[in-house]
């Protein structure tokens, strides 16, 4: 068992010493924390099932009967299994990918024939401060290889790469094959809907920083990694929360939206304020605010992303304020990976980030008579890559 707290915190039901009251006086002054704790589920039962079963002086034989029956019925208990297709297996697909094959799902990665051969040769190798893991024995597949219809395909790749994407993992889609898209905006739920038909389309996000190393291995960021899936058309469906259940033993956070649309939007708003402040300032979230109007320019930004997403019926949650103020306020080293991408002089998201917003503002992000903050940090992309196509 391995617990996480997000500030100090004192154990007071596990093993605690006896001597111990329940609450400790001295933490009484403390502040409620989150807690995460992750159980290895099959070593438990085992722990359970040989300390229980083999006290027979503590139990009655009933209760030990009760006990071994219950033990010997536990692998129908287990996840479902299901054969699970990821696109690419680059920081993000690799990393969610990995933490799934590690938890006995049948997964395999899709990917071009160079990173196959370093999977098979290297492993898929994650570092990562929420327990690093080497992966041997790596299935993958190529573009135009046969093989049976997956029955969830999940979808990692770069939006400038998703045309390509499409037609590499279509072949492998069946009648009840669903796709997880993990891209951020809402362009790609277009145009994924457009060819596959929206029945076989999930809404979903993820929640992490990650990259590839110079060795191709994937380097873990910072402490979250969590993945949050949902019907478009909103609710909580059976097959939702089946592919949750089978992702449930994976070493990252699942989540169930009722209403991922929103949850979608929210993440969309935040990641277009991180990566036009950061990429149009050239520094971190601490470097801006730093800067005489720093902040005016993230609170700028910020607005103007409301009220996009406003304009296309879709209201901020009331947590989501108090999240965005921690993450965009607080001096940190936090960047965009769009920023990442211009430093490394790599192609970005621009367009399907910023520029697909702008595109859904309406008149207010139209209009001639004032130009937007937004697109102003958008045509500072547009200038960075069409002088990286000119040099190139």
């Amino acid at each position: 068992m391995r617990v996480l707290t997000e500030g100090i915190a004192v154990g007071q039901t596990l093993q605690k010493p006896s001597t111990m009251p329940v609450p400790a006086p001295a933490w009484d002054g403390r502040p409620e924390c989150k807690v995460c704790v992750g159980v290895d589920v099959p070593g438990m039962l085992a722990l359970y099932e040989q300390t229980l079963c083999a006290a027979p002086a503590c139990l009655s034989d009933a209760l030990r009967q009760s006990l071994l029956h219950c033990f010997e019925r536990r692998h129908s208990l287990e996840r479902p299994k299901m054969r699970i297709l990821v696109v690419g297996a680059g920081a993000v697909g690799g990393y969610f990918g990995g933490r799934l094959a590690a938890a006995r799902q049948d997964v395999t990665f899709l990917v071009r024939a160079g990173r196959a051969e370093r999977l098979q040769r290297d492993g898929l190798v994650i570092r990562s401060s929420r327990g690093d893991l080497t992966l041997h024995d790596v299935k993958t597949i190529l573009a135009g290889v046969s093989a049976e219809p997956f029955d969830v395909v999940l979808l990692s790749c770069k939006a400038y790469s998703l045309d390509d994407a499409i037609d590499s993992f279509a072949p492998l889609v069946g009648e009840s094959t669903l796709i997880l898209p993990m891209l951020n905006g809402m362009r790609h739920i277009d145009v994924v809907t457009q060819k596959f038909g929206e029945a076989r389309v999930l809404g979903g996000q993820c929640v992490i920083a990650a990259t590839l190393n110079a060795d191709q291995q994937i380097v873990h960021l910072n402490d979250t990694h969590a993945l949050t899936l949902g019907e478009l058309a909103g609710g909580v469906s059976e097959r939702v929360q089946s592919i949750a259940d089978a992702m449930a033993d994976a070493n990252f956070d699942v989540f169930v939206s009722d209403n991922i649309l929103l949850r979608m939007w929210e993440k969309w708003v935040f990641l277009v304020t991180l990566a036009a402040s950061t990429c149009l300032m050239r520094g971190s979230i601490g470097d801006i605010l730093s800067a005489p109007d720093g902040r005016h320019v993230i609170e700028t930004l910020l607005g103007e992303a409301r009220a996009v997403a406003q304009h296309n019926g879709f209201t901020m949650a009331p947590d989501f304020d108090a999240r965005a103020t921690q993450m965009l306020f607080t001096p940190s080293q936090l960047t965009a990976s769009m920023l990442r991408d211009v430093e490394n002089h790599s192609h970005t998201e621009a367009d399907h980030i910023l520029g697909d917003l702008i595109a859904r503002g309406g008149e207010a992000q139209q209009t001639e008579q004032a130009l937007s903050l937004l697109r102003i940090a958008y045509s500072h992309l547009k200038t960075y890559e069409a002088r990286q196509t000119r040099t190139s």
